[in-house]
């Protein structure tokens, strides 16, 4: 076993010991950790402990005799197999030692390079990371012309992306073309061709990417019987962990690799399938019963991380699941408040009880670190952000980038700052190179042009644009124009120049990006915080004083740095738990997203992200809606939201319902005297300047 792939783990813990199974592990983890031969599935609630169920499982293993050698552990990141591993070697000793485990990407690297030359592939292949492939796959773009200037082709992480979901998921490159970039369908036969090319160049280089590892080992499985049977016939038992987000390809590779035997354990929970955008499948473990005749189910109900009142809920909002396997998950422990489902008028009232929430939760003695804030998509954080960081409350998000680092936020700003001050050079420059037909020497151009006319409002509409920059300087300047015409305070005016500004930047942005929904979401969600602040320079000065960083230098009243609070996607939560749990913007269009309403598959999977967030919590669950939301896309200022269709009857009853006070806190700024004294003199005359 090569120890790149699996490094030697902690020597410490060699002594032998006889695990009490029966003492140990409850009756359901009992009957699945010493379940006999036969394929067996372990259906694994939330908090129920899977991981301890399976570390007993293969320890039961050793322990009626199976070679160690003969065992294989499949899991998604090296990490949970080293840890599984080395918790079976504190049961059993040393002779734990020689189990395989690993990722199903190391496993199948070590496969090859074992394998690999008696199915054509030379052993000294070289894998490439996604950069590497996404560069590689640049070249074979720019082989086939389709990245010439002008051409609106998809950019090589889009087609990296199509390329690795359709080897993942085996569905046809068109079918996942209209799915999620429509835009391009009229290329297929060119990406089609680009996809060839980058297999070819591939093949020159006797490189490999992610995609083929676990290609070419289930391959090799299908498509040579005698190289099978080595490969398959190497272990007796094939265990897997997280069952419920593999996809297609890796069941394929597992039906392979048990050809000769059906000893497959496999532990998941249907429930919390929720990575489909990667290629995951729920198919793959409600399906297993069907796959592997015989099946042996195994459903973990016990609860050891939430109150009753929390799996109360979670439970009752699970059940309304279209397909899945039955179970009631309960606990032993007692007492807890039942979860609060909290009514809000609008986003910063949301903010608001969110905020002061969290405060009193810390007033009484639980660490910042033992909350999380978490929501559908990454943008809607934004106000909880800026928020969070006026009240010098220190946070870290999980899933995205931060939202005022995002480059398409900080380009609309980049409007509002010139406008508030035409001497920003820096935001003028950003701002024109945004612009078809403005390079960086039309740009300087232009902008020394405004410094030689004192950068006098209309010196821009005098500057002389070159004829391929005419079009875009003309918009800009109309735009501009507008924007300077239109009042500069009173309330909603910020979030009105938004709009405006967007009229122009929107179809930059579309020709800038592949994948633009996420994007004008921000955008979307930016005109909304901006609406709260009644001018431009108090919105801009509050992002430049307070900007949401995210980092452990904001500090909390004397706290650790490891005092932290989490902000996180529902997606980027799975695995983890805190004592108190906030879900936020549980709106229909928000959680379930907009584009999952027309596909039935994809609500589902809406709902058990749902369930995932929510049975995160141990202690302290609080759900959040604003009733009113500033949403341009739905062709209103404002509009009426509707609870998640989640959040049914039902599923309320057994919550606390609580109701938000709006916000009341107004921005007063002051207006300046005449001057005084001449600050710039003094500092520059600090350096010798007049």
């Amino acid at each position: 076993m090569s120890a790149e792939l699996f490094p030697e783990r902690d020597r410490t813990v060699g002594a032998r010991r006889t695990p009490s199974y029966v003492e140990e592990l409850n009756s359901a983890q009992h009957r699945a950790a010493t379940h006999g031969e036969g394929p067996l599935l372990i259906v694994a609630g939330a908090g129920t402990g899977k991981t301890r169920t399976l570390v007993y499982r293969v320890a039961h293993l050793l322990d009626q005799g199976v070679a160690a050698e003969r065992i294989l552990l499949l899991t998604f990141t090296r990490r949970a197999a080293q840890e599984m591993l080395s918790r079976v070697e504190r049961l059993v000793g040393s002779r734990s030692r020689a189990v395989h485990g690993g990722t199903f990407h190391a496993t199948a690297h070590r496969i090859l390079r074992r394998h690999g030359e008696q199915a054509g592939l030379a052993s000294d292949f070289t894998i490439m990371d996604q950069g590497d492939a996404e560069d590689l796959m640049q070249l074979a773009r720019a082989r086939t012309g389709m990245g010439e200037k002008g051409k609106r082709f998809p950019k090589k992480e889009t087609l990296h992306a199509l390329y690795s979901r359709h080897i993942n998921t085996d569905e046809p490159v068109g079918a996942l073309l209209r799915a999620e970039y429509p835009q391009f369908v009229e290329y297929e036969a060119d990406i089609v061709t680009v996809f060839a090319d980058y297999v070819q160049r591939k093949q020159e280089r006797n490189l490999v990417d992610y995609d083929d590892l676990l290609l070419f080992w289930a391959t090799m499985l299908e498509a040579a019987p005698a190289l099978a049977e080595r490969i398959a016939g190497a272990y007796d038992h094939v265990l897997v962990d997280e069952y419920q987000d593999t996809n297609l390809l890796q069941a394929r590779i597992l039906r392979g690799m048990c050809r000769t035997h059906q000893n497959i354990t496999v532990v998941g929970d249907d429930a919390q399938s929720i990575y489909a955008f990667r290629g995951a499948t729920v198919r793959n473990i409600l399906d297993f019963p069907q796959q592997f005749p015989g099946t042996t189910i195994v459903a973990l109900e016990e609860n050891y991380r939430s109150v009753q009142p929390i799996l109360d809920t979670t439970n009752t909002l699970i059940s309304r699941a279209e397909e899945r396997y039955t179970k009631q998950l309960y606990t032993k422990r007692e007492g807890g408040d039942r979860p609060w489902l909290a009514t809000a008028q609008d986003e910063p009232a949301q903010t608001r009880f969110v905020v002061e929430r969290i405060l009193e939760l810390h007033e009484e003695g639980i660490p910042l670190a033992e909350m999380a804030v978490l929501f559908r998509a990454g943008y809607q954080s934004a106000d909880l952000e800026i928020e969070l960081a006026a009240r010098n409350i220190p946070f870290e998000k999980w899933g995205g980038i931060k939202f005022l680092e995002a480059s398409h936020v900080k380009d609309v700003l980049a409007f509002l700052r010139v406008l508030e001050n035409p001497r920003d050079e820096v935001s003028w420059y950003r701002i024109l190179l945004l612009m078809p037909g403005i390079g960086e020497l039309t740009a300087r151009a232009a902008i020394d042009s405004m410094v030689r006319a004192a950068w006098h409002h209309q010196a821009f509409a005098e500057f002389a644009a070159p004829s391929r920059a005419r079009d875009a300087h003309r918009s800009l300047v109309q735009l501009l124009h507008a924007l300077r015409d239109a009042p500069a305070e009173g309330e909603g005016v910020v979030g009105t120049q938004i709009l405006t500004i967007r009229q122009l930047y929107d179809d930059i942005l579309r020709r800038k990006y592949d994948r633009v929904d996420p994007r004008l979401a921000d955008l979307d969600q930016l005109q909304t915080i901006a609406g709260g602040y009644p001018s431009r320079a108090a919105f801009l000065s509050a992002l430049a004083l307070e900007p949401p960083q995210g980092t452990q230098d904001l500090g909390f009243d004397g706290e650790t740095e490891d005092d932290i609070l989490t902000l996180s996607t529902a997606h980027s939560s799975k695995g983890r738990e805190w004592d108190a749990v906030f879900v936020i913007w549980a709106v229909d269009g928000y959680f379930p997203m907009s584009r999952s309403l027309g596909d039935p598959l994809q609500v589902e999977e809406e709902r058990r992200l749902m369930y995932v967030a929510m049975t995160r919590a141990r202690n302290h669950l609080a759900v959040s809606y604003p009733l009113n939301v500033y949403d341009t896309r739905r062709g209103a200022d404002y509009s009426l939201d509707q609870l998640s269709r989640f959040l049914d009857r039902g599923v309320r009853d057994t919550m606390h319902r609580v109701v938000v006070e709006p916000p009341h806190d107004e921005v007063s700024a002051e207006r300046n005297g005449p001057m005084e004294i001449d600050l710039r003199a003094i500092l520059k005359g600090r350096f010798g300047g007049s």
